[in-house]
């Protein structure tokens, strides 16, 4: 996930060179019955649940019965075995996307939209105030490679009581997410209910669709959520979590389950 390059170091007039720890950053080919339908830049490392949850959260797998067998075929291959129903829906799709932005290659509006076949707005989970802003420390303290090279973005799940299921990184924060889904898929634990994502950056739209399509009811990031991330966290039930940092947080959509966060 790593690798060492020569830099030049400049601090405060000191000109100082030294070997630096980049992360890595290459593309992954994701077939579907050897048709190639994606391919993402990405960390390498998870590249499975890579593959698993980009389908999922794409609409092409519905659930976990819909995946056969998931296999590396090559260093940055993964062909993804599915029934003929999943399979018919990567018909005329197109998935080119790149490390920051996973919706770059659609063809239309209408296909930027991946409904959730769970009903997010149900979940009856709630999380304490301090149990939330916990969550960052816990995030940042779990990546083991953002602490030598810094380029990482990480996606961690989270029990209400704070406790950590899973963690991913990657270069982009959009394959970070798809992996922690992509491992939900291997464990069959599908819908993520009653559990917290907590994100890196910034809560895009696709990040709060990806999170809805898994059935993720709260979803937490340290900074700025977009408008349209807004509305559909409000359409879906989900809690939106914002500017999570230190004890201050906002709460943008559903903030009945952070309890002791009521006005």
């Amino acid at each position: 996930m790593t690798e060492r390059r020569r830099v030049v170091r400049v601090d405060d007039g000191r000109i100082v060179e030294r070997p630096d720890t980049l992360a890595v950053e290459e593309p992954l080919e994701i077939r579907v019955g050897g048709r190639a339908v994606s391919v993402t830049m990405r960390t390498p490392g998870h590249d499975l649940d890579l593959a698993l949850g980009f389908l999922l959260t794409e609409g092409v797998v519905a659930t976990p019965d819909d995946v056969v067998e998931a296999i590396a075929c090559g260093e940055n291959v993964v062909d993804v075995t599915t029934t003929d129903e999943a399979a018919a829906r990567v018909v005329e799709r197109r998935f080119y996307t790149s490390s920051s932005c996973g919706l770059c290659g659609k063809e239309s509006i209408d296909a930027v939209r991946t409904r959730s076949p769970y009903d997010v707005a149900s979940d009856g989970v709630r999380v304490d105030r301090a149990v939330l802003t916990s969550l960052p420390d816990k995030l940042r303290d779990a990546q083991r490679v953002f602490e030598r090279t810094g380029g990482l973005h990480a996606a961690g799940l989270f029990t209400v009581a704070g406790e950590l299921v899973c963690l991913r990184e990657d270069v982009g924060r959009h394959n970070a997410v798809d992996k922690v889904v992509g491992w939900a898929v291997q464990q069959r634990r599908l819908p993520l209910t009653g559990c917290v994502l907590q994100v890196s950056g910034r809560a895009s739209f696709e990040l709060v669709q990806k999170a809805a399509v898994a059935g993720v009811p709260v979803l937490a990031a340290v900074s700025a959520p977009s408008s349209l991330a807004v509305a559909l966290a409000d359409e879906t039930g989900m809690t939106l979590v914002g500017f999570l940092r230190g004890q201050s947080f906002n709460v943008y959509a559903r903030p009945d389950r952070v309890a002791g966060a009521a006005p």
